[in-house]
């Protein structure tokens, strides 16, 4: 697991016991610490070091490469003020990470907010634009390879870079990597003692000295072993060393068969499990609906491992816990073999259930009392329910990965696209309710992602629509108006295949709204009128109002002032007879604009006086301040400056003087 044990008493888990020890390694943390001042090429050929030097350790998994990181970023830490920052670079399941994943969750450590939809290298650039300024240190753990490392190195030699891979990242400069094999066999005997006790190693040093070796040295093993002798109080070291001789395969792969074997078959199937996991983090309630037993049980089961060796909790993870990276393929393997197929996915689909009840109990408690969310809420078992707001928010942060994860493999899987869809839609909507919809903009994207590829993979035109129009909506928001004037298009197709009016409509008016954006206005106007058109045809006056008032706005940018008249005024006749006043007055400044545009003061003046009555009526200050500005400035041009006045001081009382009259005037009346 790593080389890290905790000293302390027979049978207790090392998280109980106390502060943290780290054995051995002492000459490599000083090779390490050393490597840090070398004189690198650059220096010798007198170029200044244009990037983080990189620190390599290297060694297989269980080798506790990982904790040495760990405990040299430890003793650097202070050398670096700015903090030190960890991403891993594989899943558990044994994939490479995505260098844009890899980017984002640096990103948001050091709390950068990324444009949704940034492609790969965006977000890697401003992961090393981020570290430009800073003397951090960057531990990447579990790196495949040096394409996967060089786009995340600073570019800044003030920050240091340390790597954990199985072998040398061929392709980075200047690295020399520090392998590692076993431990020595003082170092492994005092890892074995902190599980023990002193007794049973003192009364046998030659066992103790004979199981190290049956552990080749090495920590993931080593961990087990003392997991096992830690809950076997009367077992002997040298019983256990008999035993691991007897077994096949390498260390580690013999420690934990013996563990395994050794678990009830309730405890053992938890163990298993544990690999489908996302993230291969579980907390007790995925542990029970991977198990089909209590929260409490799974709990008590949970820490159980814990002490056993076999999982470590994720500090900071709220009750989170994970096996080791090199005990995964282990547990995959085991369930393959003693766990049906029909059995595995049932277990994912009770996982994936019980995540859409938290999601939709996490998101209900932010809805007022007495809300049909909260009477529904109340009708959930407690252990699904949140307390309040502040409690739901707490475990979505901490579980955001995690859930994040669990819609990607819930895609991935293919056979369970239903659960997949709902989990999605129960994320979206959590993320939204907890953490708006701007800063969730990032998942959201990636996750309409998701439902998009569930859409074309099932045939389903509705959902395929709706996703391609979310997703295009964030591209226009973030300035990718060509992509997203695709996606639109690309929605419109999807909405006519599932005969989705609504989907169609609202496609034609953003494909308007796209061609607006770059300058198009004849193009726009063709696709407002478009969208106008089935408005018109299915009576829905709301949207018929607004697409007027869209068809006036090109219009007038195109300097077409009669049709952005006409189209204005048709605008108001629509807000006016669905009684919507605020929408009244503005469509009624609008026409104004398009009145003074075309040099007809007397009828601007007229309109914005009748303008400011209806903002006064719809109490819309704003508006009314704004409107009585115009007003002035009309009035000035007809060469009426004591009434100009009159109206500017007007706006000046409605808004108090928290706003400047420049404020107010670049404040757009059609807002």
């Amino acid at each position: 697991m790593t080389d890290q044990a905790v000293g302390g008493t027979p049978g207790r888990s090392p998280g109980e016991v106390g502060a943290a020890q780290f054995y051995g390694r002492q000459r490599e943390l000083k090779a390490l610490r050393a490597d840090i001042e070398r004189t690198g090429l650059d220096t010798l050929t007198g170029r200044k070091a244009p990037r983080a030097r990189v620190l390599l350790i290297a060694g297989k998994p269980g080798s506790g490469r990982t904790a040495l990181a760990e405990e040299l970023v430890a003793g650097l830490a202070a050398d670096y003020p700015d903090g030190v920052f960890r991403v891993r670079l594989t899943e558990p399941g044994g994939d490479p990470v995505p260098t844009g994943r890899a980017a984002q969750e640096l990103l948001s450590a050091l709390g950068v907010a990324e444009p949704p939809g940034a492609a790969e290298d965006e977000l890697a650039a401003l992961v090393r634009t981020a570290f430009a300024d800073r003397r951090a240190l960057l531990l990447l753990d579990d790196a495949v390879d040096a394409e996967q490392v060089d786009p995340l190195l600073p570019d800044n030699p003030a920050s240091l870079v340390v790597g954990v891979a199985r072998g040398p990242l061929t392709g980075i400069p200047d690295v020399r990597p520090c392998t590692l094999g076993g431990l020595d066999p003082k170092s492994a005997i005092e890892l074995l003692t902190a599980f023990t006790g002193s007794v049973r190693v003192t009364v046998d040093p030659q066992a103790a000295e004979t199981l190290a070796e049956e552990c080749g040295g090495l920590p993931g093993a080593l961990v087990l072993a003392g997991g096992w002798l830690a809950a076997r109080p009367k077992a002997s070291v040298a019983d256990l060393a008999k035993r691991l001789r007897a077994l096949t395969g390498d260390p580690i792969t013999r420690a934990f068969t013996l563990v395994h074997a050794s678990l009830p078959q309730p405890a053992a199937r938890i163990l298993r499990h544990l690999c489908l996991a996302p993230l291969g983090r579980a907390d007790a309630h995925t542990a029970s609906a991977l198990a089909g037993c209590s929260v409490s049980a799974a709990a008590t089961t949970l820490a159980d491992f814990a002490a056993l060796g076999l999982v470590r909790e994720v500090p900071g993870g709220d009750g989170q816990y994970e096996p080791a990276a090199h005990l995964v393929p282990l547990l995959r393997a085991q369930l393959e073999e003693c766990d049906r197929p029909a059995e595995t996915q049932l277990a994912r689909a009770r996982m994936l259930e019980r995540t859409v009840r938290l999601l939709q109990s996490g998101r209900a408690v932010t809805e007022p009392e007495g809300s049909p969310a909260r009477r529904k809420l109340a009708g959930m078992p407690r252990a699904l329910r949140f307390p309040n707001a502040v409690t739901a928010a707490a475990w979505l942060d901490s579980r955001r990965p995690v859930l994040l994860a669990a819609a990607r493999l819930a895609v991935a899987d293919g056979e369970l696209d239903t659960l997949a869809r709902r989990l999605i839609a129960a994320l979206v909507r959590a993320l939204a309710a907890h953490r708006g919809a701007e800063a969730a903009a990032p998942d959201l994207y990636g996750l309409h992602r998701l439902v998009l590829d569930v859409a074309e993979r099932r045939g389903l035109h509705r959902e395929r629509a709706a996703a391609l129009l979310n997703l295009a909506d964030l591209d226009a928001r973030t300035g990718r108006t060509q992509d997203a004037l695709l996606r639109y298009r690309s929605a419109l197709e999807a909405g006519r295949e599932a005969n989705d009016p609504y989907a169609v409509g609202r496609a034609m008016e953003s494909v308007g709204g796209a061609y607006q954006e770059l300058g198009d206005w004849h193009r726009a106007g063709d696709w407002y009128g478009r969208a106008l058109a089935q408005r018109l045809a299915r009576d829905e006056r709301a949207d018929q109002a607004r697409l007027y008032g869209r068809l006036g706005a090109v219009h007038t940018y195109a300097g077409r002032y009669g049709e952005a008249l006409r189209s204005w005024r048709a605008a108001a006749a629509g807000y006016r007879r669905l009684d919507d006043l605020p929408g009244y007055a503005r469509a009624l400044s609008e026409a104004a604009r398009v009145q003074e545009y075309a040099g007809r003061p007397e009828e601007c003046l007229r309109s914005c006086e009748e303008a400011v009555e209806w903002a006064r009526r719809a109490k819309d200050v704003r508006l009314q301040a704004a409107l009585q500005l115009r007003l002035a400035d009309t009035l000035d041009r007809l060469g009426d400056p004591a009434a100009a006045r009159l109206h500017r001081s007007a706006a000046e009382r409605l808004l108090g003087s928290e706003r400047s009259a420049y404020e107010i005037r670049s404040a757009s009346v059609g807002d």
